[in-house]
């Protein structure tokens, strides 16, 4: 767990992680309790949350992308993409960031 801290791209699989499960929550039960059992009181307390956590992820993953040196149009763009789309992040963490991030610990051991 540690090594998520170590690189910008671990604190953006880190950001990405959680912005994805706070999604997932305010989708599949915040708004379900608020519009079915008139209950909003999870969506008041995790949409604030949630918000933080996605404009974080943009800002990481553009500042990841520069650092990195991404073109826009193939890694950047797909990125910023799965912040939107549900289980998009995870998706993304999966084939474009860890992969990243390996080859990223490659080159600084180097």
């Amino acid at each position: 767990m540690t090594h998520f801290f170590k690189t910008q791209i671990g604190r953006l699989r880190l950001v990405g992680f959680l912005e994805g499960i706070s999604l997932l929550v305010l989708i599949f039960v915040a708004m379900p309790l608020k519009h079915y059992f008139n209950n909003p009181m999870l969506v008041k307390n995790l949409g604030p949350v949630h918000g933080a956590l996605f404009l974080l992820f943009i800002f990481l993953t553009l500042s990841v992308g520069v650092e990195e040196k991404w073109k826009f149009k193939d890694t950047t763009w797909k990125v910023l993409l799965a912040c939107i789309i549900p289980f998009g992040t995870f998706y993304i963490d999966k084939h474009i960031l860890k992969n990243a991030e390996a080859n990223r610990t490659g080159r600084d051991e180097e």
